[in-house]
């Protein structure tokens, strides 16, 4: 072969030997992009697809499930204040009872 390659450069001269040597090159190049990697790529193309839908997929159930949650939330927020408000009711109930209770024994000493 290096025989065979000098013989070329001889007769050609080296510029047009490396011309046809990077043709080939870039043929070689483009074929092998063509066949084997072009079908690669798009096989990860569709993979990519289908990750993002899952991706849209899972925001969307992220915003529901935290809006359920603010809204539970806000549910028991308003418990809490409801409960608050009856016992500081009761408590406050309690107190006038246990003040009048006592004036009552103090009388009756």
């Amino acid at each position: 072969m290096g025989g065979n390659v000098a013989e070329l450069i001889s007769k050609y001269g080296f510029p047009i030997v490396a011309a046809v040597g990077l043709g080939y090159f870039v043929y070689f190049v483009w074929v092998w992009a063509t066949k084997e990697v072009k079908p690669v790529l798009k096989n990860a193309n569709t993979v990519l697809i289908a990750l993002i839908d899952r991706i849209r997929m899972l925001d969307n159930d992220l915003l529901r499930l935290n809006q359920k949650v603010n809204t539970v939330l806000q549910l028991r927020k308003m418990e809490h204040d409801a409960l608050v408000k009856v016992a500081k009711k009761y408590v406050s109930e309690e107190e006038k009872r246990l003040k009048k209770e006592s004036k009552n024994k103090e009388i009756d000493k």
